[in-house]
């Protein structure tokens, strides 16, 4: 029993630690990409302003359509009972504030979840005739969130966001330790 936790022990750390690396790699980008329409990925917000994190994401989905990269942005993201709006409502009020128009923005506010926001978006693509989206989020998200895409069997791109607000180590490796744990949560449960 002794020689076989000797054996398992190590394989374990080896095993999480080409996980984190992989996540941490991040799948393949390009700078000049584009797609029909950026999938912007919810995050927390505080009432009606977004986080930190979430503003960041909004952000870089408006560049992404000033740029001429997509043509429509998707937020997604539903609203906590704490909340007075939902996160993609939040999303949407930023970038009319900005100055897209209107008639440029979709959103769902049912999503909870990083598959969900994706299923969610996928049925927006699919009634507004969209067929590839490039995927806004976190660096140390975009692994996780382009698997579910692939998954669900959408034609998607990563585009992680140039700045992030996990900039310190204990930040990028707390939130790190989670994308590990949700990728195999999706693996072994497919959410």
């Amino acid at each position: 029993m002794k020689k076989l936790r000797r054996a398992i022990l190590p394989a374990l750390v080896g095993w999480l630690g080409a996980i984190a690396y992989w996540i941490g790699a991040g799948p393949p980008e390009s700078p000049s990409a584009s797609a029909d329409v950026a999938i912007v990925l919810g995050a927390a917000v505080d009432s009606s302003e977004p986080s930190p994190v979430f503003r960041e994401r909004i952000s870089h989905g408006i560049t992404l359509f000033n740029e001429g990269r997509v043509e429509r942005l998707i937020f997604t993201g539903g609203r906590s009972e704490e909340d007075a709006l939902a996160e993609s409502e939040v999303a949407r009020d930023m970038a009319l504030a900005e100055g897209l128009p209107e008639e440029a923005i979709l959103i769902e506010t049912e999503s909870g979840t990083t598959m969900h926001n994706l299923v969610e978006a996928q049925l927006l693509m699919r009634d507004a005739g969209l067929d590839s989206a490039l995927i806004v989020s976190d660096p140390l998200h975009m692994r996780r969130a382009t698997e579910m895409a692939d998954a669900l069997g959408m034609q998607v791109q990563a585009s992680a966001t140039p700045t992030t607000r996990y900039r310190s180590f204990w930040p990028k490796a707390q939130f790190l330790a989670r994308e590990v744990y949700f990728m195999h949560h999706f693996w072994l449960f497919g959410e």
